[in-house]
C-alpha cells in the first residue's frame, strides 16, 4: 500500500521501531533516514525514553527537528536544550505510584533531569541504564521534591497481563489527569496528559508548520496509537500486536529484520 498524500515529516518510536533488539541502529536504518533527508523529508523521533536517552541517535541520523522524550513530557532541541516541559501534577503523581506499587510492580520516577528508583538490582534496570546511557538515583522513598518535578512515572513487571491490568485500572482512576499507556509490554508509562505520542504530532505541526496529514507514523506498541490517529500515515512494525496493527494504514517487518528501514524504502521512498 502507498501513501494516499504527500509525506512532508515522518515521526518515529525508537524502541521496538527505529532500533533492533539489542538497541542498536542498522546502517539499513541509518541509510533510509538519511535518504529521507535528500529528498526534503523531515524525520523526527519521539519515545518514553529520556531526552538524554536518544542523544546517541542525533548525529547518525543528523536530526535537525524537535525531540520529544517521555512521549512528549519534554521537547528538545538536537543539542539537548529544552523548549518545553509538561509535568505531571503532584496528586496524579502519587496516586499513579500507589497504585503501580499496589499491584506488586516496581516503580520508577522521571524528572527533567534524573532517573529515581528504589531498587539498582531490580528487573530492567540493569537494560534501561545500558539504554538511556546514564545511572539511576536509588532512593528508599520518593521525596516530595521528586514528585513535585515528575516527568513520568513507569511501572514495571513482566507478568504482562498484569501491567496490562494496571493500565487499565490507572486510566481509570487517573482520567484526564494523566496519560497511562505501556512502551513496552514490561513498561506502563504515566505522563502529563498532554504528554502522548498524539500530542507530538501535533506538536510538531506546529512547531514545523507542516500539516497534520502530510505527517507519516510509525511505531510497535499501544501508546503509538495515539500518534497514528493524528497523522495522515501510519505504518505499525511486524513486531507490534495485532491489535495495534489493525490500527495502523499498513504494516511492515519487524524491528528484528531492518522493517522500520522497509517502511521506509517501501512507502515513503516508493
Amino acid at each position: 500500500m502507498e501513501p494516499k498524500r504527500r509525506i512532508s515529516l515522518l515521526l518515529a518510536d525508537v524502541d521496538g521501531t527505529l532500533v533492533d533488539e539489542s538497541k542498536a541502529l542498522t546502517p539499513r536504518a541509518r541509510a533510509a533516514v538519511l535518504g529521507l533527508h535528500e529528498v526534503g523529508i523531515k524525520f523526527a523521533l519521539t519515545s518514553g525514553r529520556p531526552p538524554l536517552g536518544m542523544r546517541t541517535l542525533i548525529e547518525p541520523l543528523a536530526i535537525n527537528t524537535p525531540v520529544a522524550g517521555f512521549n512528549g513530557g519534554v521537547f528538545v532541541r538536537p543539542d539537548m536544550s529544552v523548549i518545553e516541559s509538561r509535568l505531571l501534577a503532584p496528586e496524579v503523581t502519587r496516586k499513579a505510584i500507589d497504585t503501580i506499587l499496589e499491584y506488586g510492580m516496581d516503580a520508577w520516577l522521571y524528572t527533567g533531569a534524573e532517573w529515581v528508583i528504589h531498587e539498582k538490582d531490580a528487573p530492567h534496570v540493569a537494560r534501561e541504564e545500558k539504554t538511556i546511557g546514564f545511572a539511576p538515583k536509588v532512593v528508599a522513598e520518593f521525596s516530595d521534591a521528586d514528585i513535585e518535578a515528575a516527568v513520568k512515572i513507569v511501572g514495571v513487571s513482566d507478568d504482562y497481563p498484569l501491567v496490562a491490568t494496571c493500565e487499565a485500572d490507572l486510566q481509570a482512576a487517573l482520567g484526564d489527569g494523566a496519560s497511562a499507556q505501556r512502551s513496552q509490554p514490561y513498561y506502563l508509562d504515566v505522563t502529563n496528559p498532554n504528554a502522548n505520542k498524539g500530542a507530538v504530532v501535533m506538536a510538531l505541526v506546529d512547531q514545523l508548520g507542516i500539516p497534520a496529514d502530510e505527517v507519516a507514523t510509525i511505531g510497535d506498541m499501544p501508546n503509538d496509537v495515539l500518534m497514528f490517529r493524528r497523522s495522515g500515515f501510519s505504518i505499525a512494525m511486524g513486531n507490534a500486536s495485532d491489535e495495534v496493527k489493525a490500527q495502523a494504514t499498513a504494516v511492515t517487518g519487524s524491528n528484528r529484520a531492518d522493517g522500520f528501514a522497509e517502511a521506509v524504502e517501501r512507502f515513503i521512498l516508493g
